[in-house]
């Protein structure tokens, strides 16, 4: 696995120090991991503890991706540490880069710059472009929005109440699909709320991660309509896109709506 002419430059516009040949790489969020893995089976020395695709995975665990064990990463010697802005800590990164680790950190927004990013960070290990990464590109260019769109609330959690808010890759996704975000225009990415006191809405979407919503266990809390679907299919953004054009848009689009 060569890398190409040049250092790449990451979605920071960091230039990172990767040696010609990427062969063990770190990784502390798992939608790299599970991209990396199924473009390069093997390539991964060590995963989150959270990195639960593909179920399989032999890496070394090192921890979360607010709590990396920095220390086990180092001993790992990988030759590239994988990371996102959002869900990893700077000091963390920073003290990786002060161990001499070469770091190449995303920053994924919304479906298309997704992919684009998932392209650059694989290029960066060396690796063409997969067909799976080439098969979501034409999925999600397919892709269109409910006519009648939705207005949603997107819970993520419970005790207390808190949702999906603005600048989010779960919003980008639901608005790709024809889904509001009622709390878009929240300071917060991920605010808390009073199910009693939401902006005029017409769905729920009940993901079941980071919190485990079931039909027992949230519905209730609304007068809404409410649809349970994969936490995965709106907040991973690796090979999970795939799945992700293929059922969100059947999941939501009927989701409370009155048969004709």
């Amino acid at each position: 696995m060569t890398a190409g002419v040049g250092a790449p430059v990451d979605d920071e516009g960091r230039e990172v120090g990767v040696p010609g040949t990427v062969r063990r790489v770190v990784s502390i969020v798992p939608s790299l991991t599970e991209a990396l893995e199924a473009t390069a089976p093997g390539i991964l020395v060590g995963a989150t503890d959270w990195c639960t695709h593909p179920a399989d995975l032999r890496a070394e665990r090192v921890r979360g991706t607010k709590n990396p064990d920095v220390e086990r990463i180092v001993a790992l010697a990988p030759d590239l540490v994988v990371a996102n802005q959002e869900e990893n800590r700077l000091p963390d990164l920073d003290a990786l880069r002060a161990a001499g680790l070469p770091v190449y950190v995303t920053d994924i927004r919304d479906v298309d710059g997704g992919l684009d990013s998932l392209g650059r960070m694989l290029a960066a290990c060396g690796l063409d472009e997969p067909g799976w990464l080439r098969e979501a590109r034409a999925l999600w260019a397919a892709v269109e929005p409910a006519r009648d769109r939705r207005r949603a609330v997107v819970p993520i959690w419970r005790r207390p109440w808190m949702a999906v808010g603005s600048d989010t890759f779960t919003g980008a996704v639901l608005d790709r699909l024809g889904v509001d975000n009622v709390l878009d225009d929240s300071p917060e990415r991920y605010p808390r709320f009073d199910p009693a006191e939401l902006p005029d809405h017409d769905l729920v979407v009940l993901p079941d991660e980071p919190y485990l919503f079931t039909a027992e266990d949230g519905p209730e809390a609304f007068d809404a309509p409410s649809v349970l679907v994969s936490g995965r299919l709106l907040t991973w953004y690796g090979p999970s896109l795939l799945e992700a054009a293929r059922e969100l848009p059947g999941a939501l689009a009927g989701a409370g709506r009155p048969a004709r």
